[in-house]
């Protein structure tokens, strides 16, 4: 039996949802980390599209810039979604809860956010991230 939930996700889309299940790379690169907070910069050109990421932690992001996006959720929704600058939404997860998505730029701008997870204000544990994602430091 097929599942046709998906049949409107771009190529590819599908496959990532499941190479990426218990990613924590939220973001394109992890700026800053202490024991209560993660902040993470999202640099998205126009026409590209994040890899799926799961959202555990309490977190919020905040939009620099006018753009357009649409978002692809783990049970087959699409949401489109205007930005513009300040645009900030927050998110609460209790224990056991998560978000699982993707976000594409379908704008013609670079869409740029900040995204700040709250370890300490979190009931889960947060995922491990790879070396290769954080901000390397000037020497």
């Amino acid at each position: 039996m097929s599942d046709d939930r998906y049949s409107d996700w771009p190529e590819g889309a599908r496959e990532d949802m499941e190479a990426n299940r218990f990613s924590g790379c939220v973001g394109s690169v992890l700026v800053s980390e202490t024991d209560e907070v993660r902040v993470w910069h999202l640099h998205l050109p126009a026409g590209k599209r994040c890899n799926f990421h799961r959202h555990v932690l309490n977190y919020f992001w905040t939009c620099h810039n006018h753009g357009k996006a649409r978002g692809y959720f783990e049970d087959g929704t699409i949401k489109d979604v205007t930005h513009f600058p300040g645009d900030t939404r927050h998110f609460v997860f209790p224990k056991d809860k998560y978000l699982l998505h993707s976000v594409e730029n379908i704008g013609d701008t670079d869409l740029l956010f900040t995204t700040v997870e709250l370890k300490c204000l979190s009931e889960n544990e947060p995922l491990p991230i790879p070396d290769g994602v954080r901000l390397q430091a000037a020497a």
